[in-house]
């Protein structure tokens, strides 16, 4: 039988062979590829570090539209978490797939903090296009019913602000406008904590840190229903097969095991602690 184990100096020539073919892969590229004229599609790298940079910003109280004809301001939606997201009427893909998708982590998010928990807020940025009437019939074709989601309208005097608060950003192309797909989380402040990339997305993303936002105050100490809320909350894990939050009952056998073996290893050291100041040679003292 052949021996099947490699030649080293073989192996090395394959390997030095791979590291010079990407080493001049690289070098045309560098040397032959061109960029594509500005304007035509955003930088997807130079759009997540604008993104990320408006995490810790304070957002401004800018004035929208309602969809149902309110004015209304960013203001308006303090006192809770805020999920901003972006989109376009005029759009018949991205949006409307990432809109029905972010319904359902919606959907999730509330299961695991509470159907009040927090406010959604859908903005159109294609004005004046994304009219207040065009939002409405864009949530309707969506199916979106949650009470406390708003679809808006901002004013063109706001709209780049905003967007740059939010840490948003959009540049028309042949087909419509290419912008980061993002969902955006604001703390009860109306600061931005969380962006959230993408038109789907692991829910636990989404959700986690909701369930940070809304556990961050703590209930009254006399408060034995917002106690209970609480340990429920806590209570509730992702469940990646069934692609859903549950209550994991099994938390509460695990916290039982783990005290009674917290209990157990302290009672056995300060046994043994004692043994040892009963012989400190090491050896049972005769009785």
């Amino acid at each position: 039988m052949p021996d099947p184990t490699p030649d080293p100096k073989q192996l090395n020539r394959l390997l030095i062979a791979a590291l010079v073919g990407l080493l001049l892969l690289l070098v045309w590229n560098l040397a032959l590829g061109q960029a594509m004229p500005a304007g035509t599609t955003i930088d997807p790298r130079a759009a997540v570090e604008k993104s990320q940079a408006a995490i810790g910003r304070a957002v401004g109280d800018h004035a929208l539209t309602a969809s149902d004809g309110r004015a209304i301001r960013m203001s308006d939606f303090r006192g809770k978490p805020l999920v901003v997201s972006f989109i376009y009427t005029g759009c018949f893909q991205v949006c409307p797939t990432t809109t029905k998708f972010l319904d359902e982590a919606v959907g999730e998010a509330r299961r695991a903090v509470g159907e009040a928990g927090f406010n959604v807020l859908t903005i159109g940025f294609n004005l004046p296009f994304d009219s207040p009437v065009a939002m409405r019939e864009f949530a309707r074709k969506q199916d979106i019913v949650d009470p406390r989601w708003t679809f808006a309208t901002p004013s063109p005097d706001t709209l780049d602000d905003l967007a740059r608060d939010l840490g948003f950003q959009w540049v028309p192309t042949a087909a419509g406008f290419d912008h980061l797909t993002q969902a955006t989380i604001l703390d009860r402040e109306g600061r931005v904590v969380r962006q959230v990339y993408g038109d789907s997305f692991e829910l636990p993303m989404f959700v986690a840190p909701l369930r940070e936002l809304v556990l961050g105050v703590p209930a009254p100490a006399n408060d034995i229903a917002g106690w209970i809320e609480r340990v429920r909350i806590l209570c509730t894990v992702y469940d990646p097969r069934a692609g859903r939050y549950r209550l994991d009952y099994a938390l509460f056998f695990e916290l039982f095991t783990g005290t009674t073996m917290v209990i157990a290893t302290v009672w056995y050291l300060i046994a043994a602690s004692r043994r040892r100041r009963r012989a400190p040679d090491g050896h049972v003292r005769p009785a």
